[in-house]
């Protein structure tokens, strides 16, 4: 379906039915967006923390690799990624993991069909699943990046549920005054993380952007061609976000009988793992990359990037070991 046809179809659905939430719009819009390209890279609409560098991926391996060897080294245990992107994330951080000794099945969590291809080229033999219900009931070296913001939200004006109208030949939202969040989408997905490191052992990493208490304010955003653009306008053309509430994230799995670490900033994090050191050594044997590696140590870690507002929160069975580089 052209992006024209689909945006002209949800208009006619909204004249036709009435309003649809925020909730309904954002998941329509995402489907299409992501079932019919590639977002990622300096052609698409953003780039992600691991098309950056090989560092990001680097580093989440050897923290999912020493948790790995800390709970004993289970042979049984799988590398799982939710929204694995093109694979550049799980390539590197395999590559780290297979130096560790880690030789387990891979598992990626995708439903667009474009991005699999991709990720088929990156990590041959992995198995594709459409939800994380499918994982395999094993222990999980899981990773989720940048999979959490694109979930739908609601939003809630004054105890009313936030709408979006027809208003003409656009699409408006109803509903003024002070916005607040939640995810229902987003609590599903941690919970049956959750339960499923409650039942069979492991650790997720979850890397996103957001805020680490729960507060009021309207976060939902677009981003096309790397610019920030009108949530309405051009649906199912621009990829459609929300700030990640990681307090009502560690909520959603409390009664789960597991342990949250975090959330710490994503520059910390990776500071503590040793981002400055890996640095200096990929210099040190390509000294014509010294810019381009001390840039993306910027863009990953520096406060006015990508350090602050990003953040790493982990999900374990409480017999596995907390990962690196989140205590306080």
């Amino acid at each position: 379906m052209s992006a024209a046809k689909f945006g002209e179809l949800l208009l006619e659905r909204i004249r036709a039915e009435g309003p649809i939430t925020v909730e309904a719009y954002m998941a329509a819009c995402n489907a299409h967006y992501y079932a019919t390209r590639d977002p990622l890279g300096s052609d698409g609409d953003f780039t992600t923390a691991p098309e950056i560098s090989q560092m990001f991926g680097e580093l989440v391996g050897a923290c999912l690799a020493d948790c790995w060897r800390r709970a004993g080294a289970p042979p049984h245990a799988v590398y799982a990624e939710l929204g694995p992107g093109r694979g550049t994330l799980a390539a590197d951080a395999l590559r780290v993991m297979g130096k560790a000794g880690f030789g387990g099945d891979v598992h990626l969590v995708e439903t667009s069909s474009t991005l699999r291809r991709r990720q088929a080229e990156r990590v041959p033999g992995a198995s594709l699943h459409a939800r994380i219900e499918d994982l395999p009931p094993a222990p999980l070296l899981l990773v989720a990046n940048e999979f959490l913001d694109a979930l739908p939200i609601r939003q809630w004006v004054a105890g009313d549920e936030r709408v979006v109208a027809a208003d003409g030949e656009r699409l408006g939202f109803v509903g003024e005054g002070e916005v607040r969040e939640d995810s229902p989408a987003r609590d599903a997905a941690a919970a049956a993380v959750a339960n499923h490191l409650a039942r069979h052992g492991g650790v997720a990493l979850i890397i996103d952007y957001g805020h680490a208490r729960s507060a009021p304010g309207d976060t939902l955003q677009a981003v096309r061609s790397h610019r920030f653009a009108d949530p309405l306008a051009e649906p199912g053309e621009q990829d459609l976000t929300a700030h990640v509430d990681f307090e009502a994230l560690a909520g959603a799995v409390s009664g789960s009988r597991v342990a949250v670490s975090g959330p710490v900033g994503q520059g910390d994090w990776l500071k503590r793992l040793g981002i400055e050191q890996r640095a200096q050594s990929l210099i040190a044997s390509n000294p014509g990359k010294r810019h381009d590696v001390e840039e993306a140590v910027r863009r990953l870690c520096a406060e006015e990037q990508m350090g602050k507002l990003f953040k790493v929160l982990a999900i374990r069975q409480p017999s596995w070991p907390e990962p690196i580089g989140l205590a306080p």
